[in-house]
């Protein structure tokens, strides 16, 4: 048993509360797969200062949308030639890499061998053409990514802002330099195509070949009160750009080993030797830890024992616990690290 939804609308913000309103309220027993692309909109991750990763006075002079993800990672760029996968499973059955070889089963398809890459991406020759971000929160675990078909790679290089050490570390020259479109590897693709082949690919490996399409439009809004809820949350603007104060105390850095993890951008605000306001900035994978960290630092001291207090107290948060020991590097890295540049 298996279901399926697909959007008939490019509404960003109707997408993405659809996406979240199944994360809240979908039947996890049942393997669901979403299907679903937007008009222009940039899609920045749940831990993300907007103003540093976006140019988002371009934004508003193109009529390009800004939303924000529950899910951690980066920035993206989204338009009509970008295409959307949700996966919706519980977390005991959650398996990021089967749903990646869904994607993969579906682009071979079309001749293309394509394969997972780093933490989170799919790549075809060498080019990513798909990176995806998760989000667990038990028993509810989503898996969700992006697949570039004919994407208007102009805006995606004029729009975002590169972070500049994941530029170095990456050895790349430009936020464009290493992504292809599809249909630059096969100009058969489309988004009705592809769309196709991925309900096949998952349909197959769950044995629910001609299982009925749900088509969702923006009149569900009307019939769904709990999905209108959840749409005027994702086009509020505190939950698109948040309160950015000024901080007196910011480190930025980036952490490659012994896992490539994500970037870090900490501020900090202190009074008489405590820190007092905390505000950090990622985009890590484990959003729900980052946010652990920020509330602990608020209200020890601002010192090397201090730092070591507010993360042992992060991972005794239920984020901390359920990372077990990933967590625990991540949180000792983070915490070298900023003992030394302190």
């Amino acid at each position: 048993k298996a279901r399926v939804l697909v959007s008939q609308t490019t509404n960003p913000f109707f997408n993405l509360a659809t996406e979240e309103w199944l994360f809240r309220t979908g039947d996890v027993s049942i393997p669901t797969l979403y299907l679903w692309r937007n008009e222009p909109t940039v899609v920045i991750g749940r831990c993300q200062n907007p103003w540093k990763e976006v140019n988002v006075q371009k934004m508003q002079s193109a009529g390009v949308h800004l939303a924000r993800r529950s899910s951690g990672g980066g920035a993206v760029y989204q338009d009509s030639g970008n295409t959307n996968f949700t996966f919706l499973t519980s977390v005991d059955n959650h398996d990021k890499e089967r749903n990646t070889d869904i994607i993969i089963r579906a682009l071979a398809d079309f001749g293309l061998t394509a394969e997972a890459s780093g933490r989170n991406d799919i790549v075809v020759g060498g080019c990513k053409v798909s990176g995806a971000a998760y989000r667990l929160a038990p028993p509810r675990a989503l898996h969700h990514g992006t697949l570039l078909i004919d994407v208007d790679m102009g805006a995606l290089g004029g729009l975002l802002n590169p972070n500049k050490l994941k530029m170095q570390s990456k050895g790349i020259a430009s936020v464009t330099s290493r992504v292809s479109n599809l249909k630059a590897l096969c100009k058969d693709i489309t988004h009705e195509s592809l769309t196709e082949r991925v309900i096949e690919s998952f349909c197959r490996h769950y044995g629910a070949e001609g299982v009925e399409q749900e088509l969702l439009d923006m009149g569900k809004l009307e019939r769904v009160e709990s999905l209108t809820k959840v749409f005027r949350e994702i086009q509020d603007d505190d939950w698109r750009f948040g309160q950015t104060p000024a901080f007196s105390h910011h480190l930025e850095g980036r952490f490659e080993s012994p896992s490539p993890w994500g970037t870090i951008d900490v501020h900090l605000e202190s009074s008489r030797g405590k820190i007092t306001g905390a505000k950090i900035y990622s985009d890590s994978l484990h959003p729900n830890l980052i946010e652990a960290v920020e509330a602990s630092l608020v209200g020890v001291n601002y010192d090397a024992s201090g730092i070591d207090a507010a993360l042992r107290a992060a991972l005794a948060t239920p984020p901390g616990a359920e990372m077990g020991a990933a967590g625990e590097g991540h949180v000792s890295e983070l915490g070298g690290w900023m003992k030394q540049v302190l």
